[in-house]
């Protein structure tokens, strides 16, 4: 059976307490032995949008989690966890939710979810920069080989039983230039929403991986911006850095939707693999 995203975004009221919630993160959503960050950003967010609805009447259409800011301090194995969420703001227009994961008694993840509405569906925006991610093909070009066993990343990517993700592994870059990672990605089964292309902030390679640089690089922070909501298909994720230091590097994600919409923009300070 193909995992569906939206089980592991499932989340079951805990009635001893307003505002938490119990969820299942399983092995099918990990990198290596540790569940995958994008994952848990996803689900920080709709435990947030769930929890802020939960006190008040509101439009749901009215409430997404259009910023999502994000420590991590530790690495879950996959299991149960727990999500302790307080609201902090409810405004007119802003809201803001506190929300903790932890596995066991241990708090593994910090967010902060600002909730509000997006876009109007159908204006344009004042000003919109070209973007890599919408010059890609609207999907992935025969040559471009998914994730699946045999392929290097293969081994360690677990997203891939339950994601299309076809990546362009690039070539070192040259002097002065910033590493370009290209990914196309798209559910196995189900359609893409908001909280798969949140996910989508955190899908590619680490930049290291350009420079050589390749093992486990630990996000320690991380801010995700949702812009719209996806149309269904194909997301096209380009992923890129400014510096790659010895000890940190930083690394930009821009998801673009099958309509070449602008639909996440992430930013992460992570740390660099040991040699």
């Amino acid at each position: 059976m193909v995992p569906r995203f939206s089980d592991v975004m499932a989340l079951r009221p805990v009635e001893a307490r307003p505002g938490r919630f119990a969820a299942n993160l399983d092995e099918n959503w990990t990198i290596g032995p540790k569940v995958h960050g994008g994952v848990m950003v996803a689900l920080c967010a709709k435990a947030a949008r769930e929890a802020y609805l939960d006190e008040a009447a509101a439009d749901p259409a009215g409430v997404r989690a259009v910023a999502v800011s994000v420590n991590f301090l530790s690495a879950p194995d996959p299991g149960a966890v727990r999500l302790d969420t307080a609201v902090r703001k409810r405004g007119r227009r802003i809201g803001l939710v506190d929300v903790e994961l932890l596995a066991g008694q241990r708090v593994c993840v910090h967010a902060t979810v600002t909730l509000g509405a997006l876009e109007r569906s159908g204006d344009a925006p004042v000003l919109t920069v070209d973007q890599a991610a919408a010059r890609m093909s609207p999907g992935p070009p025969a040559g471009v080989a998914a994730i699946a066993p045999g392929h290097p990343a293969g081994e360690i990517n677990n997203l891939a039983r339950g994601c299309h993700i076809h990546p362009v592994v690039p070539d070192p870059p040259a002097a002065g230039e910033a590493p370009l990672f290209r990914t196309w990605v798209r559910p196995r089964d189900g359609r893409v929403d908001d909280l798969f292309a949140l996910m989508c902030g955190d899908i590619s390679l680490p930049a290291p991986y350009a420079a050589g640089r390749r093992g486990w690089a630990p996000t320690v922070q991380l801010t995700a911006y949702l812009r719209a909501i996806p149309a269904d298909g194909w997301l096209r994720v380009v992923a890129t850095a400014a510096e790659i230091g010895q000890e940190w590097f930083d690394e930009d994600h821009t998801v673009v939707d099958s309509a070449g919409r602008i639909v996440v923009q992430t930013r992460q300070l992570a740390l660099v693999p040991a040699r």
